[in-house]
């Protein structure tokens, strides 16, 4: 067996591998878990929805007993089937390249990768569909090579079955590595189990990679490219458990959404908090609020610079201080507008309208205004824009965090719309709330301090109390890198008047 003819993946020494070419399987080699059931449920459900990953279930025991009892290919073929037939090759790629690295890049094995990073040339040999791994492959862990089971389309979509030669298993595997390389002998090889023996064998050195259950991923900060930017709607890799909790879940929690998002569009501001409370919606706030500016004494009133987690932050913000405030946003969905139990004005990116409408807003009042101008998941901020620094010096920076357990509340390549169901569909979604202290007068425009000066600043502080990283990323890198453009809205007819809260 493999296992007894190959020395352990720890048994390969990295140094000066920099002329080396390493060949390496996917599942259970470079990453951590042997199935790869998770990353076909993601590609089901992000293209599919709800229905085709509940499709993937029931065929799923089939596919394991294939994969047990026949073949492994019989097995993926399967999955294969029950996930791609007749989903658009492009929606396909867009998963690939937008969700499946989070996950992927979170699996990392590190004995594998230790090895792997330090050859000057990466190729990975698997049976996994090409067009699943190679945008992870490829721009997150800089392999030069993917070879893997290619998918048949007809028209533009996948119809679910599988290209000559098959399914890279066993033998494909060696076929398609002396294809691909000629008389050229790979230095090492690394595999995990029995069918990745031919291909090892055609390697100067092989490796075994044992399984471990145990053993740690490798850390964010170890990864040669970050993952800032991530898609999909699933906060957990769906394993079939996941998966299936996933699919019971859903019907209860669109209920359960529907029913907060009454109570908070329904509901006076000061008893929105207690609603949520009620409806197992956790809201921590932490710091002093400024008192509420009265017009009647001509207080300007008070600019809440935001970090932006979703498209509710300031809704989350009025909970907290118990009464509506306004908020410049830059698109929202209709669907958005139609529930959202506070009034905000877009932004129409025209920069001395935006500067004379925020104005007028303050002269009325507070105001909330999330600078980054779209949103991020993981620990970084984005670039603040300084628009907000130049028109008031009354200028209070709250910090916002968000926690969900099962559906993310914000997407790039999806339906906007649909951002607040997701986030209140979370069993018990949580956001906390920090209010810094407001910005000394001589750290503001009027004493001097160019508004780039001022928004940095702000993006800073904000920063060190969230313990996230400062990044120079602005809502078009996000859209270019998750979406294929640069995130501009055509421009549509305001409504009359409406409530509307913004992504």
């Amino acid at each position: 067996m493999a296992k007894t003819t190959f020395p352990t993946v720890d048994k390969c020494t990295s140094i000066g591998r920099e002329q080396h070419t390493v060949v390496a399987d996917l599942d259970g080699t470079l990453l951590r878990g042997r199935s790869s059931f998770p990353y076909f449920a993601l590609v089901a459900f992000e293209v599919g929805g709800i229905l085709r990953l509940l499709f993937l279930l029931l065929a799923t025991p089939l596919a394991g007993l294939l994969y047990d009892f026949v073949s492994e290919s019989a097995g993926i073929q399967v999955l294969v089937l029950a996930t791609f037939s007749g989903m658009r090759v492009s929606d396909i790629e867009s998963v690939a390249q937008a969700v499946l690295p989070k996950f992927y890049s979170s699996d990392l094995h590190p004995e594998t990768w230790r090895v792997f990073s330090a050859c000057g040339k990466r190729c990975v040999l698997t049976a996994n569909p090409t067009i699943m791994v190679e945008a992870f492959l490829k721009d997150v862990l800089g392999a030069d090579m993917v070879l893997g089971t290619k998918i048949a389309t007809y028209k533009g979509r996948a119809t679910g079955l599988i290209c000559k030669p098959g399914v890279l298993v066993g033998k494909n595997k060696a076929d398609a590595l002396e294809k691909a390389f000629g008389e050229t002998q790979p230095d090492i090889g690394l595999g995990d189990r029995d069918t990745d023996t031919p291909f090892m064998s055609l390697c100067k050195e092989a490796f075994i990679v044992p399984p471990q259950p145990e053993v740690k991923p490798v850390t964010m900060d170890k990864l040669p490219k970050p993952i800032i930017f991530h898609d999909g709607r699933l906060v957990q890799k769906p394993t079939p458990l996941i998966a299936l909790l996933t699919v019971l879940w859903i019907p209860i929690g669109f209920l359960l959404a529907c029913l907060r998002i009454a109570a908070s569009a329904l509901l006076p501001m000061p008893l929105v908090y207690y609603a949520f409370m009620a409806l197992g919606v956790r809201v921590t706030i932490k710091g002093t609020p400024p008192p509420q500016a009265k017009k009647s004494t001509g207080q300007s009133g008070v600019l809440f610079v935001c970090s932006h987690r979703t498209l509710l932050d300031p809704i989350f913000l009025s909970t907290a201080l118990g009464r509506a405030i306004p908020a410049v946003t830059y698109s929202v969905s209709r669907l958005s507008e139609i529930f959202s139990p506070i009034k905000t004005v877009r932004l129409n990116r025209d920069r001395a309208k935006d500067a004379s409408m925020i104005k007028k807003l303050l002269e009325e009042g507070d105001l909330a205004i999330c600078p980054e101008g779209t949103t991020c998941r993981e620990p970084f901020l984005l670039r603040f824009s300084a628009l907000f620094a130049e028109l008031t010096d009354q200028l209070v920076p709250v910090a916002m965090v968000n926690r969900m357990s099962m559906f993310h509340g914000t997407t790039a390549r999806g339906w906007k719309g649909m951002d607040p169901f997701f986030f209140f569909m979370n069993p018990s979604p949580a956001y906390e709330v920090t209010f810094l202290n407001k910005l000394p007068l001589e750290l503001t425009c009027s004493a001097g301090k160019s508004s780039h000066e001022v928004a940095n600043y702000i993006q800073r502080v904000i920063a060190a109390t969230l313990s996230y990283e400062c990044t120079s990323f602005t809502r078009k890198d996000k859209y270019w890198a998750l979406a294929g453009n640069d995130g501009t809205v055509v421009e549509k007819p305001l409504l009359k008047a409406n409530k509307v809260v913004g992504c």
